[in-house]
């Protein structure tokens, strides 16, 4: 049957031919909008990954990079102080051993009573001594007797020497005799002032006002006459309104004593209280045993604070340079160079630097030469930590 469509051919398909075969307008806008958003989700992916991998590239090389800390020096412009142990004494202290031998009749004082000069702290038994002194005036007196008799019969020889009534050879004999005799009156007064000091030290008196702060004998005791080094003293006065503070300095310190120079020190009893004291004596010699000079501080002590045989913290002040730089101790490192520090250049590279100690004082020592207080140095280096190696400043 031919067809109804006179339009219809070979080349000229019939409309629901074409409307069968031609893709309609909104869908191939919507694949187009598949295809772009597929490139946009492949594009995202690739951007992300290559980020993340950049990322992680960055980590890597950061992580590769230690981070160090870095140390705040202290600022020694306006110089510091040196920190050392002292001891309190007394200005003026008495040991007071016994000057004769007895038994000890009665003590007065006992520790911590105050004394004035010249108080009897003690009494030993003088029975003996005031028999020796009564003898000794004995003697005193029989052998003046003699020497009186004997200068009266040098007159009358005299005057009969003047008369030729006796020969020369019996008035030199007499005034030999005189002169004898004046010289064993002469001993007996010694012996005499001998017996009376001997009687005199039997009272053990105070040598001067203070305080008791020993006391090692009792009644009915037996004193013997002794010396620092072979007996204990009787008794120990102190004169405690004054004091003194005895200090050693290290040798490469003793440079900086000056005459009236002052120090501030603490003591136990006392934490929250600051003395002071003056230079009153330097022994101006270094001890080879410790390498230290022997410094004497004189201090007030009118209201009895402190004590004898304390302990005190002097803080002896120094000028500016004298402790160097002081660092802790942790950003020392000990290798076969030698003591060193490390310090960050300006471009944060390690550089080693050689030190040299002046004074260690456990937790912080003060170092001289190498450094300066300009310098960055790392605190707790790690051992691993080289020259040159680049590092991270943590607290920029």
């Amino acid at each position: 049957m031919p067809d109804k469509n006179p339009d219809a051919g070979p080349h000229n398909p019939a409309p629901d031919q074409l409307l069968r075969h031609t893709p309609r307008p909104g869908l191939k806008r919507w694949v187009w909008i598949a295809v772009v958003l597929a490139l946009v989700i492949v594009a995202v992916g690739i951007g992300w990954r290559l980020w993340k991998s950049h990322n992680t590239a960055q980590w890597t090389d950061d992580q590769a990079v230690p981070t160090v800390q870095i140390i705040r020096m202290s600022n020694t412009r306006n110089g510091g102080a040196l920190n050392l142990p002292g001891n309190v004494e007394a200005f003026t202290n008495a040991a007071i051993y016994a000057q004769v031998s007895g038994y000890l009749q009665k003590w007065y004082f006992d520790i911590g009573a105050k004394v004035k000069k010249n108080d009897l702290l003690a009494q030993i038994d003088p029975r003996t001594y005031q028999a020796a002194l009564a003898q000794a005036k004995g003697a005193l007196a029989r052998d003046s007797a003699t020497l009186a008799n004997a200068r009266v019969d040098l007159a009358r020889y005299q005057a009969l020497a003047a008369q030729n009534a006796i020969s020369q050879q019996q008035l030199a004999t007499q005034a030999a005799t005189v002169n004898s005799v004046a010289g064993v009156v002469d001993v007996d007064r010694a012996m005499v002032s001998q017996a009376e000091i001997n009687l005199a030290y039997t009272r053990i008196i105070a040598p001067f006002d203070g305080v008791v702060t020993t006391r090692s004998v009792d009644v009915g005791n037996l004193v013997t006459v002794g010396t620092q080094t072979s007996t204990t003293p009787l008794f120990t006065v102190s004169d405690q309104s004054r004091m003194r503070v005895y200090v050693r300095l290290p040798q490469n310190y003793a440079s900086y004593v000056r005459p009236g120079m002052e120090v501030t020190y603490r003591v136990p009893q006392y934490p929250n209280r600051v003395f002071r004291a003056t230079l009153a004596a330097d022994a101006g010699a270094v001890a080879s045993a410790t390498g230290t000079v022997l410094i004497q501080f004189g201090t007030d002590n009118s209201d009895h604070a402190l004590q004898p045989g304390a302990y005190a913290n002097v803080r002896f002040p120094l000028p500016s340079g004298a402790n160097g730089i002081r660092l802790p101790a942790t950003a020392l490192i000990f290798r076969d160079q030698g003591m060193q520090v490390a310090t960050v250049d300006a471009t944060n590279h390690v550089r080693l630097r050689n030190i040299n100690i002046l004074r260690d004082m456990g937790a912080s020592v003060d170092v001289s030469g190498g450094v300066s207080p300009s310098d960055r140095i790392i605190d707790n280096p790690a051992d691993a930590l080289q020259e040159g190696d680049e590092v991270r400043i943590a607290n920029r």
